[in-house]
């Protein structure tokens, strides 16, 4: 069965245009067309597609997707140039991980800070509450700013 390019951008849930340009940078060379020149998308065209997006959304260049896409094309030979990518890849996404995980904490600790003044009536209640008044995953953070003052 073959799916225009509409109907493979619903199925994946991206616009059209980001199919488009995604053959225009040489990413799918795996598409047929038509002989009026058609983009014309198989079932199997799939997979290669969700690789695609999962690697853009992981925050992997264009010219390294398609390199890895290249590679993937050539066979088993270039296996460890895959591997190597997608562990390179990988640790950046942890990386990023650690960072949202960092930010939502301090995120977390100011609504604490903030509901815990409103309920006061004011932020000074923070400076003489205890340490052990401050719930304990936000006290590492209490310290570290203690120790900056």
């Amino acid at each position: 069965m073959f799916y225009t390019i509409g109907e493979m951008a619903r199925k994946l849930n991206v616009a059209p245009s980001t199919l488009r340009y995604y053959d225009k940078e040489g990413l799918l060379p795996f598409v047929e067309r038509s002989s009026g020149g058609i983009r014309m998308f198989k079932d199997e065209d799939m997979e290669w597609l969700r690789m695609l997006g999962c690697l853009k959304k992981a925050g992997m260049p264009l010219k390294e997707i398609k390199s890895f896409m290249d590679w993937s094309r050539q066979g088993d030979a270039t296996i460890g140039r895959r591997l190597d990518l997608l562990e390179k890849q990988r640790q950046s996404v942890l990386e990023q991980q650690k960072q949202l995980e960092d930010t939502l904490l301090m995120l977390d600790y100011k609504r604490w800070y903030y509901q815990t003044a409103q309920a006061a009536g004011t932020c000074a209640v923070h400076d003489t509450m205890a340490l052990d008044q401050v719930p304990e995953r936000f006290r590492p953070l209490k310290e570290e700013w203690k120790a900056e003052e």
